[in-house]
């Protein structure tokens, strides 16, 4: 039953970072390389993807780096909370997401009963979170799913409306789990 539960995660987990895949490629250099909230919400959605897949989180040290908007100097631009060291071009983010793929797939890949129901523990300000985030690693990796696809919705939106395109459904990745 592990086994199938481990499968029928990684085919729809996987699916959702196929789709942020195609939302980044299918945007235009030149509508990337002018639109901050594309670019910003493609960054936050992997940052947070490789966070949620560091089990435990403490101590996490992302792939592309970052900074956390002081409390207290936190802007009305939402864009603000946490901001990239520098503008990644497409092909860096799209490194940065086989990374993630790769990591998301051996993790799920090695979880064991005992393992999924370890607990996941994020305290607050760990990183800009308000509260203490108490899962367990099945849960978080529901959680990092929902939150992959909430931006995948918000990068569809953006192309629909800048280029009157977007990239279709993913039903299931491409990849095997094992």
């Amino acid at each position: 039953m592990i086994d199938a539960l481990k499968i029928g995660l990684w085919k729809q987990f996987g699916a959702s970072i196929d789709m942020l895949e195609n939302a980044i490629r299918l945007s235009p250099e030149e509508y990337w390389n002018a639109n901050k909230k594309l670019f910003y919400h493609a960054y936050h959605c992997l940052v947070f993807l490789e966070y949620y897949l560091t089990i435990p989180p403490t101590g996490f040290s992302p792939a592309l780096p970052f900074t956390i908007t002081e409390p207290g100097n936190i802007s009305a631009d939402p864009l603000d909370d946490l901001g990239p060291d520098k503008i990644y071009s497409k092909e860096e983010l799209l490194d940065y997401l086989r990374y993630c793929h790769e990591k998301c797939r051996t993790l799920i890949a090695s979880l064991t009963e005992e393992e999924m129901g370890r607990r996941w523990i994020e305290a607050p300000d760990a990183i800009g979170s308000p509260t203490t985030v108490n899962f367990s690693v099945f849960e978080i990796l529901l959680y990092n799913m929902r939150h992959v696809q909430h931006h995948v919705a918000q990068l569809n939106l953006h192309l629909r409306q800048g280029i009157n395109k977007s990239p279709g459904w993913v039903s299931s990745t491409k990849g095997d789990l094992y």
